[in-house]
């Protein structure tokens, strides 16, 4: 599989993600245990926008966007947009994640002083989870061209399974991994700071802070599993695949705590975010009866996103404002349909 990835440019990729966690670590240590007011969330979320883009620009100019031929410029033109195009994809699947981690933490009743760790950690192994994920992908794309019809139609069902879950309450308590985990773990019935593992009766136990990293890491694997097969209807590169959404993960956190306390607001987005899926999915299984250019993928996900939160500043909320996805949804005791 071709990608315009050369060893230098792998290199200096891995050594600016490792200097931003060291920052993002440092930061976060030197502030100690504190709750993330929504300017601060503000202020981050910026400034990992404007990193993201950038990054973005050098990555133009260095391909030839600037002063090389009219091919290299062409190049640079289509690499630029293909990044901007699964980075916006990928920021907009985040907001799900993030409705189900304010879902796992209410549910938990951590304080917002601790969340910033275990998002921390949760971030970090998303980023493990998905570069293995791509590689995999990657991998299996050049060898088998009809993965990308399994993907296509995985994220149509992925899309088709969101929209019939917006709007319904989860019923976490039911979850098969946290029961799994109830199962074969012991767990203190109270926090400890912001530690994993405490001492109960002189034995060691897990907190219920690590049952919320456990559940976060669960909840990313599922996230991952539709995410990636989007970013690849959008592009094949593996360089422009792995940044694209290392850019969008390494911004997560702060977005957490700006989009927290505005999910009620944009209580549609998980019906855009449905389309959203829907309409990439379309794209893999047309593939090879009509390509749809990168611009046109584009251009229907900002319209579909940007249509979806105006929507929401007009329509009335009725009852549960996030989705049950990936999760269960909660049923009365006759069965019926989830409470809405």
């Amino acid at each position: 599989m071709m990608s315009i990835g050369t060893p230098l440019m792998w290199m200096l990729f891995a050594a600016f993600v490792v200097v931003a966690l060291l920052v993002d670590f440092l930061a976060m240590n030197k502030q100690g245990a504190h709750k993330v007011s929504m300017g601060e969330a503000a202020v981050w979320s910026l400034i990992w926008v404007a990193v993201s883009f950038v990054f973005v620009g050098l990555l133009w100019w260095y391909l030839g966007g600037l002063g090389g031929d009219e091919a290299a410029r062409g190049m640079a033109n289509v690499k630029a947009l293909e990044f901007v195009t699964g980075y916006l994809v990928e920021k907009a699947l985040a907001v799900d994640n993030i409705f189900v981690f304010l879902l796992v933490f209410t549910y938990f009743a951590v304080p917002g002083e601790f969340q910033k760790r275990v998002l921390m950690v949760g971030i970090l192994g998303a980023l493990v989870l998905r570069a293995l994920m791509i590689f995999g992908g990657a991998w299996l794309i050049a060898r088998f061209d009809w993965v990308l019809y399994l993907f296509g139609a995985f994220l149509v069902f992925t899309g088709i399974k969101m929209w019939w879950a917006a709007g319904q309450e989860p019923d976490l308590e039911s979850n098969p991994a946290l029961k799994w985990i109830r199962r074969h773990m012991r767990i203190s019935p109270d926090l400890d700071g912001e530690k994993f593992f405490t001492r109960l009766d002189g034995a060691r136990v897990a907190t219920p802070l690590f049952v919320v990293i456990l559940l976060i890491g669960i909840v990313d694997v599922v996230f991952a599993v539709d995410s990636i097969p989007a970013i690849f209807a959008i592009t094949t590169d593996p360089f422009i695949v792995l940044t694209s959404n290392v850019f969008a993960i390494l911004g997560l956190r702060a977005m957490y705590f700006l989009l927290a306390g505005m999910h009620e607001k944009f209580h549609l987005l998980s019906y855009g975010l449905a389309i959203v899926l829907i309409l990439i999915g379309g794209k893999m299984l047309l593939v090879d009866i009509y390509h749809v250019p990168v611009a046109w993928s584009l251009v229907a996900t900002v319209v579909v996103l940007a249509a979806t939160m105006v929507l929401s500043l007009y329509i009335p909320v009725k009852g549960y404002t996030g989705s049950a996805y990936p999760f269960k949804a909660k049923h009365d005791k006759g069965g019926d349909k989830a409470k809405k």
